[in-house]
């Protein structure tokens, strides 16, 4: 079994490498950042003296963020991290990343300068920009969340990654979902489950695959448990600056928890709202979100 599994590591460490050759060569620049037992993939983009650190949401990869590159790329170097379980980083470290490993990851991009970093997030990249900020803010210059995740408490989150008897609901039911898609079919009927949330559950729990992903993904981060109260404070006592961008028809993460989250901080906390609904990500939203780096 051992020799299996060495072949198995060494085939899709191989192939990994083959296709880094290739993205190389080709018009997209991608780095390949060993660490510990894993290989964090990261795109790059842009040419400036600052650092732009960007974090994709779920079930994305770094490459979503080369739109910005005409509109940033001259301040910023902007450096993409395919997260654990996403794109085309291989993680070996079991269902576990923490500040620590992001932290790490990074110096090890930037070096030990600066010694703040400039951020994006988009969605749940969103909710570990904040996690990092929690715990080591002198690290972090500007901020600039998209539609971010970790504003407010979501009960299914949180049982599922933060109990231990949750976690293993989670995993089952993941293996055998029935139960749950009766559940949100009557929820969906009777109007507690909004249409929005209906279809994005379907979209990531349909297939197999897709269910024990997310087990994967939840799981490994389920140590970026935001502390609002704590978050709030640092930002005021280190005289932080953090502008947040919603879409207007967002179902998913609404403006509103933005607007709650930036009470009583209305100096460090800027709020700005497009014409769209959650993917945020797109061209023709470039320029409205490179204009919040100006701020």
């Amino acid at each position: 079994m051992q020799l299996i599994s060495k072949l198995v590591y060494l085939y899709q460490t191989t192939k990994h490498i083959v296709q880094y050759f290739y993205n190389t060569v080709s018009k997209m620049k991608k780095i390949l950042i060993p660490y510990k037992q894993s290989f964090v993939s990261c795109s790059s983009f842009g040419k400036g003296a600052e650092w732009l650190i960007c974090f994709h949401g779920y079930g994305e990869n770094s490459e979503t963020f080369s739109f910005l590159e005409p509109y940033l790329g001259e301040t910023y170097t902007l450096m993409a991290i395919d997260l654990p379980y996403h794109g085309q980083t291989i993680w070996n470290e079991g269902l576990n990343c923490s500040t620590e490993d992001l932290w790490n990851i990074i110096t090890l991009i930037t070096g030990s300068q600066p010694l703040a970093v400039n951020f994006i997030g988009y969605s749940m990249g969103g909710r570990i920009v904040l996690k990092l900020l929690e715990v080591q803010a002198s690290r972090v210059a500007k901020v600039v969340l998209l539609a971010p995740d970790g504003l407010h408490s979501n009960p299914w989150h949180w049982l599922a990654t933060q109990t231990k008897w949750g976690n293993r609901l989670f995993h089952y039911t993941m293996e055998k979902p029935e139960w749950f898609f009766r559940w949100m079919k009557w929820g969906n009927q009777l109007g507690i489950l909004n249409k929005s949330i209906f279809n994005f559950a379907h979209y990531y729990l349909d297939e197999a695959e897709e269910r024990m992903a997310l087990y994967q993904r939840w799981t490994s981060f389920r140590k970026f448990h935001c502390k609002l109260a704590l978050i709030k404070n640092i930002i005021q006592e280190n005289n932080k600056h953090l502008t947040l961008v919603f879409g207007k028809f967002d179902r998913i993460i609404l403006t509103s928890k933005g607007r709650d989250f930036q009470k009583g901080l209305e100096k460090n906390i800027s709020i700005r709202e497009l014409q769209a609904g959650h993917l945020l990500l797109k061209e023709k939203f470039a320029s409205e979100i490179s204009a919040a780096f100006q701020s």
